[in-house]
């Protein structure tokens, strides 16, 4: 017998106990939980490749090959090693990614994971355009005058623990109110300002920093502002003392050397999603009720 002929028997014997009638016992039901699983994978992927837990499951994978080549050579002593830190594994994984962990339960609660496979949309910010305009003209201006600024907008997340040690203000938003509070050594230039609907909220607010690595010459309110983003739906902007540059953080992610037209992208409301929240239609639905009762 030749190759070829062991090749054909050999597909033969794979494919001759392969029952093709079993085919049409698939139902529709079978067909939508692969899809739920297919979306389920590619969520967790992409989850994976935007945090910090990409290099999370490069670690794991490096030790899987370690195990499987320490069982091939009967390493006793690295295999047990392996066993053990694996078994602990999880409990480390939670407590390490506790933010990654918090922002994905978030998107799944706030229907993010569903919504942004059908959404176009390039702008979440809840300013409106004249407060989101005040917002870049303070910037702009700060920027010129290499004044030091922190800025949170808030979104659907609330970031009230932020503002536990800062000074309540409840003012209109207006470009000259946020260049004074950012006046070097005045009482609240230390800290952030959070706005919320289209309101400054208040002042002076401490953020947490990020464990992830930043470059070099980005200091303490880079830190501040990709940590409050990591934890949130916040866009952040940030002036630099030191440079004038604007940078804008957001999911964890930050923008540095942000110019005029791509500020106002960001955080002027141009752009909505063109699909129908779950919350936009619970309102419409609780609107017409009341029209009607009344």
């Amino acid at each position: 017998m030749n190759e070829l002929e062991y090749l054909i028997n050999t597909f033969y014997d794979i494919f001759s106990g392969f029952n093709i009638s079993s085919i049409t016992t698939i139902r529709i039901t079978d067909i939508v939980d692969i899809l739920l699983v297919a979306v389920l994978i590619y969520w967790v992927i992409v989850w994976v490749r935007e945090t910090r837990a990409w290099f999370l499951l490069r670690g794991i994978l490096v030790l899987i090959l370690i195990s499987l080549v320490s069982n091939i050579f009967n390493l006793y002593t690295i295999s047990w090693l392996i066993e053990k830190a694996l078994s602990v594994g999880i409990l480390a994984i939670l407590i390490l990614f506790q933010p990654e962990f918090r922002k994905a339960l978030e998107n799944i609660g706030k229907g993010n994971m569903v919504t942004n496979l059908f959404s176009s949309e390039k702008n979440m910010t809840s300013l409106d355009e004249k407060t989101a305009t005040e917002v870049v003209d303070a910037a702009l201006r700060m920027s010129r005058e290499k004044t030091g600024a922190l800025i949170v907008i808030e979104n659907e997340v609330p970031v009230g623990d932020f503002e536990d040690r800062g000074v309540v203000i409840d003012a209109v938003v207006s470009s000259q109110l946020l260049t004074n509070i950012f006046v070097n050594k005045t009482p609240l230039h230390d800290g952030a300002v959070i706005i919320r609907d289209n309101r400054i909220a208040s002042a002076a607010c401490i953020l947490p920093l990020t464990q992830a690595e930043l470059s070099s010459d980005l200091g303490t309110r880079h830190r501040a502002a990709v940590g409050a983003s990591e934890v949130s739906d916040a866009y952040v902007v940030v002036v630099s003392e030191e440079t004038g540059k604007i940078s804008v953080a957001h999911e964890g992610r930050l923008r540095n050397g942000v110019k005029k037209a791509e500020l106002m992208e960001l955080l002027i409301p141009s752009e909505k999603a063109n699909y129908i929240t779950f919350s936009a239609l619970w309102k419409g639905l609780h609107n017409n009720e009341e029209k009607k009762n009344n």
